[in-house]
């Protein structure tokens, strides 16, 4: 078990056991996947366990997001024994980008018993983005990570009765490693939706992230462990799982995904001249792409790149002969 020292601390601080659930946000990622295993190791039953998923396409077709990623995250939650939620802003990315003197859409959620809840889409001002978010480790500029999974993650939280009982646990998957920013994160701390000494209404959820202090090679290592079959975005060469079409994308990866996935590519192109407002300042992104060199693996394997655009997972999803995805400890673009 990769178990450094202040991970060491922070479980025998913190005493899992005492804490009534624990909600993973689970991208179908590495790292949100790695805490997910760790928890397993930790001896966390699995019926304590849920796994939340945001879905930045809104449950509508795929504009940004890898298409088979619901896909994955069902097959390693039924795999594994752990319930999964999906959650999301209505309309997701694109409605969100496409507003135009319009309020900002509902966030909708499953609850525990499965039924769809939702809230907000009726108050707030009405404005205009007609651009995509900016490459920036800044939220308020960046809104898709704020809007799309932080916001709805806590509406979730704060609107569910059941949160009020008991201790609740929130984990989430970022590592120094990745980042200046992310380095400076704490371990554990009271999440933003905590209000255990509120005056009317009492809710104990704290944070934690578990693989802050981990290696790249620690997080492959877990997931070899477990034999868990990494998402094919991995497979094809991308170092790190966000949006296929992410803001943060190199060179090499839109030349990938212009190769690849055309249609997918001309509808991100497009809207950057509708808008008339570039991804990558001082370049669309068929002059970025212009610049990268397709990764080998995406064409050399066409049952690889049919599986990544596909709405149903197939194939195992654990496996004996597990193999070191070609994007392992390569390019891993993102925020700074």
């Amino acid at each position: 078990m990769p178990f450094d020292v202040a991970t060491a601390a922070t479980v025998a601080a913190i005493d899992l056991t005492s804490y009534d659930r624990i909600l993973v946000a689970f991208s179908g990622g590495k790292d949100s996947l790695a805490c997910l295993l760790h928890l397993l190791d930790c001896g966390v039953p699995s019926d304590k366990i849920e796994l939340h998923h945001h879905d930045v396409d809104g449950g509508g077709r795929a504009f940004m997001d890898w298409r088979v990623t619901p896909a994955y995250c069902r097959a390693v939650a039924e795999a594994l024994g752990i319930r999964l939620f999906f959650s999301y802003k209505e309309g997701g990315f694109e409605r969100e980008m496409l507003r135009d003197q319009s309020r900002t859409a509902p966030m909708k959620w499953q609850s525990e018993d499965g039924e769809w809840k939702q809230i907000g889409g009726t108050g707030g001002k009405e404005s205009t983005r007609r651009k995509f978010p900016q490459v920036s480790p800044d939220l308020s500029v960046r809104w898709c990570s704020a809007y799309l999974k932080i916001d709805v993650m806590s509406a979730m939280i704060r609107n569910e009765d059941r949160f009020l009982t008991g201790k609740t646990l929130v984990i989430t998957g970022e590592r120094a490693q990745e980042s200046a920013a992310r380095a400076k994160y704490n371990a554990f701390e009271p999440d933003r939706t905590d209000n255990r000494d509120g005056p009317r209404v009492q809710r104990h959820v704290d944070r934690w992230r578990p693989v802050l202090y981990w290696s790249e090679a620690e997080v492959w290592a877990i997931i070899e462990r477990h034999g868990i079959v990494p998402h094919p975005a991995y497979q094809l060469s991308w170092g790190r799982l966000s949006c296929m079409t992410c803001i943060f994308g190199s060179a090499d990866q839109w030349a990938t995904i212009r190769a690849i996935f055309p249609e997918r590519f001309t509808a991100v192109a497009d809207r950057e001249g509708e808008f008339g407002v570039t991804i990558k300042r001082g370049m669309n992104l068929h002059q970025l792409a212009d610049r990268g060199t397709v990764y080998p693996a995406a064409l050399t394997n066409p049952d690889l790149v049919r599986l990544a655009d596909a709405e149903e997972w197939e194939g195992e999803i654990i496996t004996d002969n597990w193999q070191l995805p070609a994007g392992a400890f390569g390019e891993s673009t993102g925020p700074t």
